[in-house]
Order: C-alpha cells, then sequence, then structure tokens
C-alpha cells in the first residue's frame, strides 16, 4: 500500500502541516482526524486496513490531515469569534493548499470528504460549503451544530462554518443545485447522544431538497471498530 508523508509552511494558516497520502490512484478522501487529531490517527487505528482493498485496487487514495482543534474550537481560553476565525484559516488551508496539493498528484476528479465524531463535523462543515468540489459525505457519528462550542455566540465566521445555520438559509439556486448533487451519508448510534444532531441535520437537509442517507446503527456505535465497518459499508455510496 503506498505511503507518503508531506509537510510545508501553510501560508493560511503561518505554521507547518502534515499529512499522509495513503493509496496510489482513485477517488480523492480527505480524512479528518476526532477531535484534536493528527494526521497519523486513522494509520493508528487501521482505518486503511478496513479500506484495503479499495486501496490496494487504485479506487481510493486517502489524505489524511492533521487538525487545528485546540487552537480554533477546543481553545476555550479564547473568545469564540477568535476561534472561529482560526476555523476559516484551516478552511482555506483545506480548500486553497490541500485540494490543489491532491489534484496535483491525482487527476481523479471525485473527491470524498470523511470523518469520524468530531471529524464528522469538519467533513459535513467543509462538504456544504464547497459542494464546487465535493461529491460525497461520509459522516460518522459526529455533531452538526457549532454553537455547543461557542456558548451560544455566533458571527460570520461562526455562521459560515456551521452546517446547521447555513444550510437553514441556504436560498441560493446555484448552491442548492449543486448541494442537491453530493451524496450525503450520516452513520450514527441510536444510543449515541449525538444522534440528535445527526437527525435534526437529516430533516434540515431535507427540508431544502437535499437528499442524504442517515443510518442508524444499533447501540451506541461511536468507536473505531464501528467505524471500520462503516467505512468499508460507506466509502463506496449509500446502501
Amino acid at each position: 500500500m503506498n505511503r507518503e508523508y508531506h509537510n510545508w509552511y501553510s501560508p493560511s494558516l503561518n505554521r507547518h502541516m502534515e499529512l499522509l497520502v495513503i493509496g496510489h490512484a482513485g477517488a480523492r478522501v480527505l480524512v479528518f482526524p476526532t477531535s484534536q487529531g493528527k494526521y497519523y490517527e486513522w494509520e493508528d487505528r487501521n482505518m486503511p486496513g478496513a479500506l484495503h482493498e479499495p486501496i490496494e485496487r487504485g479506487w481510493l487514495q486517502l489524505y489524511c490531515v492533521d487538525s487545528i482543534d485546540a487552537e480554533s474550537w477546543y481553545c476555550y481560553w479564547a473568545h469564540p469569534s477568535g476561534r472561529a476565525y482560526r476555523h476559516s484559516q484551516y478552511d482555506g488551508y483545506l480548500y486553497n493548499e490541500v485540494l490543489p496539493f491532491s489534484v496535483s498528484k491525482n487527476s481523479n476528479p471525485f473527491l470524498i470528504v470523511t470523518g469520524a465524531s468530531f471529524g464528522a463535523f469538519h467533513a459535513m462543515s467543509f462538504g456544504l460549503k464547497h459542494p464546487d468540489k465535493v461529491d460525497r459525505i461520509l459522516a460518522m457519528s459526529g455533531i452538526y451544530d457549532i454553537r455547543g462550542f461557542t456558548g451560544g455566540y455566533s458571527d460570520d465566521n461562526v455562521y459560515f462554518n456551521n452546517p446547521m445555520q447555513f444550510i437553514a438559509n441556504e436560498n441560493d439556486a446555484h448552491r442548492l443545485a449543486l448541494l442537491r448533487h453530493v451524496d450525503i451519508i450520516m452513520a450514527t448510534g441510536r444510543e449515541d447522544r449525538l444522534m440528535p444532531s445527526a437527525r435534526t441535520m437529516s430533516a434540515l437537509l431535507w427540508s431544502k431538497g437535499i437528499g442524504n442517507a442517515l443510518r442508524e446503527w444499533d447501540g451506541w456505535s461511536h468507536d473505531w471498530p464501528y467505524w471500520q465497518k462503516m467505512v468499508n459499508l460507506y466509502m463506496s455510496g449509500h446502501d
């Protein structure tokens, strides 16, 4: 299995950022770690092993990025406005640096974004913000309203990075048309405390005519063995 380590100084973030590329060809998959996670987390948790066949056959190529959650949403000592602004810079790093890097290595036009737990928030937020770039969102055991991290505070940077807010008021015909072509999959355990967030997000999307597949798993299902099964089932699309 092809594995490449890359790092560069990010002008968007004014710091070095690291990532792993796993696989040699296929649909590009932007992988977000869990809360405050590192670029090697999926590898450590054997998530590529769960996708061994499609990676080896050249159907998928993973781009596993670092989070900066400790500088943004989890930086509780900072005012929410500063935390949201830092996340907007992270979004710029992904859009303006990571995506062009992935295209320079792999011309496959199909882009999947995925993550589990807080990584699911990142996947959903990035995917719904950029439907011009994203073809599939696989969000596992996620939260989709960031205002719990801001004490209810909101400004433009919170709003435009919070799917539950910006989708609720999305009325742009062009963006809605793009969003309706994104394959959106959410998988969450029925006993997971985050299930209400998934159900609310699913209903909100449907209210805008944006189809999505909400898959409710038995029990809690909020751990790596479950996420391994979920990526195996849904990375190629909803069942």
